[in-house]
């Protein structure tokens, strides 16, 4: 027989036969509260993670600042993440949540805490799915605490949170199945950054430290290079305004490079559903169904956010609040992505109150300008590497959308383990 679910905590739902509705308590999941303190910043030693470095239910330590191994010690005797434990943030975000890997090790910022299965009644691995099914964010609605400057979730009540519990049999089941779709996704995202650092390598090499006229002044074939780039470089470096630089190479200015132009107005409230990606300071910011600029092209913030820069492959619409390349000069679109993410653009900062860039303050910054030719093979094989990234990062997002609509399905009920091997099978 089905049970009913009280409709004041997840709504009108039955639930399938063998389940359960039971609060986290019951089902043996311990609350362990952090520090409610911060720790210096460290140069060396350990991660510190803080609500901003959840992101799609996984913890960034990429973006996270580090902690003596002092603090480490002293912030993880109470708090000490394990492999399989979720952690949730209480204040800022509050519900939202990440999964521990095995192996990951850091210690916990403020206003989050570990939610940890004693691997009874909910199978640990399974924890990660419960926490971001729709019944969980019914469950985070009852609960909040709205502030005059953050909505937060106590302690006392997190415990309380009643939730639908399959069978543990089926959690095992269910957690395969979405962990092999996770595995991909975070597999092709990885391939992404490793394809990207090449290209960065790449262009760090050829066009900052010179590696292959280096090698040709001091009569070494260039590794890795082919016959027809090595006869390209120079086998001299000579004195400039800039310090050594091969020799035949201009000393010329950013916009002999690239040329900037201001983004474009497009309120939310104005957009039209599509596929064109819209692009923000920030990064993607929505889809709508008219693009301003052709691809390649490259994007940089302009005001509220500096210092990121975007390759976008697709047609897209750079808002306002970026910098968009008009012109490619001397500058491919490759060259021009990894060339701008050599100069700390902070430093160009021109507003008070919001951090601002002005095209016009970087347009004559002193810049070194390659041969054209040299630039063009550059992009040729650049390209080829963010292509592969950008083709993973379709395919990433499919199987992301793939992903959030099992899960919801199948914690509901309305789909089986078994139908939905078989679609993925299929896929």
């Amino acid at each position: 027989m089905s049970v009913m679910i009280d409709a004041v905590a997840v709504g009108e739902v039955s639930l399938p036969e063998g389940w359960e509705l039971v609060t986290l308590k019951d089902a043996g999941v311990t609350l362990i509260d952090c520090d409610h303190k911060t720790p210096k910043e460290s140069k060396n030693g350990l991660p510190y993670v803080t609500i901003p470095q959840l992101k799609d239910g996984r913890i960034d330590l990429s973006a996270s600042r580090l902690i003596s191994e002092e603090d480490f010690r002293h912030w993880t005797r109470k708090a000490n993440p394990l492999a399989h434990d979720v952690i949730l943030s209480r204040r800022c975000n509050p519900g939202e949540t990440a999964y521990v890997s095995p192996g990951m090790k850091f210690a916990l910022g403020q206003n989050m805490v570990i939610l940890r299965s004693d691997g009874n009644k909910i199978f640990s691995p399974f924890l990660r799915w419960l926490v971001r099914t729709p019944f969980w964010r019914e469950q985070v609605s009852r609960f909040i605490n709205v502030g005059a400057v953050f909505n937060s979730l106590k302690c006392a009540d997190i415990p309380n949170f009643r939730l639908p519990l399959p069978p543990f049999d089926q959690q095992v089941e269910m957690d395969a199945l979405l962990s092999v779709l996770d595995s991909r996704i975070l597999l092709l995202r990885e391939t992404n950054a490793t394809l990207e650092a090449i290209a960065q390598a790449l262009f760090k090499s050829w066009f900052v430290d010179f590696d292959p006229v280096r090698a040709k002044a001091e009569g070494r074939e260039p590794e890795g290079v082919p016959p027809e780039v090595v006869d390209l470089f120079p086998d001299e470096l000579v004195e400039s305004e800039l310090g050594m630089i091969p020799k035949g190479w201009d000393v010329g200015v950013l916009s002999d490079l690239i040329v900037l132009q201001r983004g474009f107005d497009l309120p939310s409230h104005s957009r039209s559903p599509g596929s064109i990606p819209v692009i923000a300071a920030s990064g993607l910011n929505g889809f709508h169904n008219e693009y301003m600029v052709k691809a390649p092209g490259v994007v940089t913030g302009r005001s509220g956010i500096l210092g990121k820069v975007f390759l976008e492959l697709r047609d897209f619409w750079p808002l306002n609040t970026t910098l968009w390349v008009k012109e490619f000069n001397r500058a491919t679109p490759c060259y021009a992505f990894h060339f701008l993410q050599t100069i700390d653009l902070h430093t160009f900062n021109a507003g008070s109150a919001v951090p601002t860039l002005n095209r016009n303050h970087i347009h004559g910054l002193k810049s070194i300008c390659p041969p054209k030719k040299l630039v063009e093979q550059y992009e040729e094989r650049a390209m080829l590497l963010h292509t592969a990234a950008n083709q993973n990062e379709t395919r990433a997002e499919t199987l992301t959308d793939l992903r959030d609509t099992l899960l919801p399905r199948l914690m509901s009920g309305k789909l089986r383990i078994a139908d939905a091997e078989k679609d993925l099978d299929a896929i």
